[in-house]
């Protein structure tokens, strides 16, 4: 029988996805060595609570909360880091590297804010880091932006890259539900966080754009640069006006490659509803790519969970422990060999969703359209609905492109006009 060579790492944290990884790998022990030429051994899993973590595991002497012990052993080649937050997983990450130990990562908020220190001590130490699972969970993007379709110039990258704000819209067009009930069943079912805000307020959305502009535009971005808007401010209403207006309405994550510099946002848009990303429904994920070879490409699947985040985490693996069979490691580092100007949101253009209450007499379509027009604001689409019982009327607008600066000029004058008695809704539209 042929030996194979044993890889030995170290899995730091427990949690939902330390332990939907430690469950992969134990599952893939039959066919290992055969898929990578390696076995690979968990020595070491990195917990705070010893007696806690006894459960999760086959073996309770792999148990440590001794990091050093494992920072300083030399037969841990890869370090798995599944902590989350910036520190001590910061630390632990920089001093794996320098110690010659390779890196897979999920921890999206390091990756968007120091990815360049962490990618620049891998690459010095010759050393692997890898982050497939810091952004879309299960679904593969990085490896495919930086090998696949790395024969494109890619313009653009947009999608669907937060589970629980897809889920909470899904219930709100499907159901009709508003956003506070939507949000409830969506903790109440386990995929909202006891403090949803990073999801629902666009910030987990926007940690994984900023990887994804990175790689796809091989410039720097960071989270710092990513403009992030949630969803606390969608209606039922709004989603039924959308669905009249033939779109949906999704928290979109978008970064382009333009002249002018890189646009990387997230924010709720309307989309046509004939667009791939208007029937992703749910907790699921999905990442549109536009290459100037490949065209339109789309990425699909779950996005988070225990075994589709340890998936991504366990592919990584497997593809350092080939690079080290093979001699190879270090061979896919920073990408981001260009320093691209990044635009800011007034400098984007966009086409907009206004739903405004309006005094119900002659010439007040007339005064919105006056205003829109001395601001360089075109109307492409337009629904009128009296209210009941109110001498008010509701007035649904979507403009042509424009500018977002000539756009805020013109809520700045409505904000001041007596007829207008309330913007109920600004969104933007795809």
């Amino acid at each position: 029988m042929k030996e194979y060579p044993v890889i030995k790492v170290a899995l730091l944290g427990l949690g939902t996805v330390g332990t939907g990884t430690y469950k992969v790998l134990q599952k893939q022990k039959e066919f290992m060595a055969e898929k990578i030429g390696a076995m690979v051994e968990v020595k070491y899993i990195l917990v705070r609570n010893l007696e806690k973590a006894k459960a999760k595991v086959a073996d309770p002497g792999v148990l440590t909360n001794d990091w050093n012990t494992i920072v300083q052993d030399p037969e841990i080649a890869i370090v798995i880091e599944l902590m989350g937050g910036m520190e001590p997983a910061r630390t632990c990450i920089l001093e794996a590297l320098r110690a010659g130990k390779h890196v897979v990562t999920a921890n999206k908020d390091l990756v968007a804010s120091d990815g360049e220190e962490l990618l620049g001590a891998a690459g010095e130490h010759q050393c692997d880091l890898l982050y497939e699972a810091a952004v879309a969970g299960g679904i593969p993007i990085i490896r495919p932006l930086k090998q696949c379709l790395a024969g494109n110039n890619i313009t653009e990258v947009m999608g669907i890259v937060n589970g629980t704000t897809n889920f909470i819209l899904s219930r709100m067009s499907e159901d009709g539900m508003e956003f506070e009930d939507a949000l409830k069943l969506a903790s109440e079912l386990g995929y909202a966080e006891a403090d949803p805000t990073a999801d629902i307020e666009g910030l987990d959305a926007g940690r994984k754009v900023a990887i994804l502009a990175s790689v796809a535009f091989n410039s720097r971005v960071t989270f710092a640069d990513v403009y992030t808007e949630g969803i606390t401010k969608i209606t039922a209403t709004d989603i039924r006006y959308a669905k009249e207006l033939g779109c949906a309405i999704k928290l979109l994550g978008v970064a382009r490659n333009t002249e002018s510099g890189i646009e990387a946002r997230v924010h709720p848009m309307l989309i046509d509803s004939k667009h791939p990303l208007a029937s992703v429904s749910d907790c699921y994920n999905a990442v549109f790519v536009v290459g100037d070879a490949v065209q339109d490409t789309m990425f699909y699947g779950q996005g988070a969970g225990e075994l589709p985040t340890a998936s991504a985490v366990v592919g990584d693996v497997f593809d350092i422990v080939r690079n080290i069979s093979s001699g190879c490691c270090g061979r896919i580092g920073c990408t981001c060999f260009k320093q691209l100007p990044i635009k800011t949101m007034e400098q984007i253009e966009s086409k907009y969703f206004i739903r405004m209450q309006v005094e119900d007499r002659f010439g007040v379509l007339a005064s919105v359209a006056s205003v829109f027009g001395n601001n360089s604001v075109s109307i492409a689409q337009m629904l009128q609905r009296k209210v009941k019982g109110k001498d008010t009327a509701e007035i649904v607008l979507i403009t042509d492109q424009v500018e977002e600066r000539h756009f805020a000029d013109s809520l700045k004058v409505f904000d001041g006009m007596s007829i207008i008695k309330e913007v109920s809704s600004v969104i933007r539209v795809y």
